[in-house]
């Protein structure tokens, strides 16, 4: 019997995307440093293990997609034709979006750890997974699946609000228990962009991240704005970064993405 191939062993970069709690927009960003590292020329692969709340297949326009198995394991669904972007996610397990993932705890740690040991990524640059918000079963397993592949660490998602911000303390310390090294904070819905005249308005508070992040001596990896064209775009499976490169939200996002791309070099 052959022995099990070991797919994530051609990986460059691993990078967990975490959030406290739910809400504060941890798939969206996912979603779209994965689409900001193809479009830098990076071979990408997009991890969704959010059981739960699969959402990443419908951010892609990629709802009802099957996945299909090779000699050597599952293949990712491809974004684009020449698979420079491949997305895994248990909404192309499941019979209808609708299905609840009725599942207790080790079914689930069953099924994340096929998934890190399954999915034929093929020397991907980039791997994002996009986790369960909190500090649960699935993060355990996750981070243990990994340990020996040394993922660069993980990103943090919180918004201005205090609530958010307590819970992302509280992922830190997860983080540093678990040994997951922190590439740093990222602040979401921070100001509103107006998808007219581009000027960004406080909506709630701002700067809570930037905040925490000194507090916690962790990279601050900048505020994100909210842009209605951003949640049209994910609503439509289209890609705002293509469509939207006036949109303060654009720029936002690709500073995050230079920053998280040299964070990774200094390492």
């Amino acid at each position: 019997m052959a022995a099990p191939m070991d797919h994530l062993s051609t990986v460059k970069h691993v990078i967990l995307v975490l959030s406290g709690k739910g809400g504060v927009g941890k798939s969206t960003v996912a979603a779209q440093l994965a689409l900001g590292l193809k479009q830098a020329g990076k071979k990408v692969g997009l991890l969704d293990i959010d059981l739960c709340g699969p959402s990443v297949p419908k951010m892609f326009g990629l709802d009802g997609q099957d996945v299909h198995q090779c000699p050597e394991g599952w293949l990712p669904v491809y974004v684009d034709k020449e698979q420079r972007l491949g997305v895994m996610s248990i909404g192309f397990l499941i019979e209808s979006r609708d299905d609840a993932v009725v599942w207790r705890g080790p079914k689930k740690n069953a099924m994340i750890k096929q998934f890190l040991s399954d999915v034929v990524w093929k020397d991907v640059d980039y791997l994002i997974i996009d986790t369960p918000p909190g500090t649960s079963d699935e993060h355990i397993t996750v981070v243990e699946g990994l340990k020996a592949y040394c993922p660069d660490g993980a990103i943090l998602v919180t918004t201005p609000q205090g609530v958010s911000i307590g819970d992302v303390r509280r992922e830190l310390t997860f983080c540093r228990k678990t040994g997951v090294p922190i590439l740093g904070i990222v602040e979401n819905m921070s100001g509103f962009a107006c998808p007219c005249c581009g000027e960004v308005t406080n909506i709630f508070s701002k700067g809570g991240g930037e905040a925490l992040a000194k507090q916690a001596h962790v990279p601050f990896l900048g505020c994100i704005p909210l842009d209605p064209n951003l949640a049209a775009s994910l609503e439509e499976g289209k890609n705002f970064l293509e469509h939207y490169s006036s949109s303060p939200t654009f720029t936002a996002l690709n500073h995050v993405i230079k920053r998280l791309m040299q964070v990774d070099r200094d390492f």
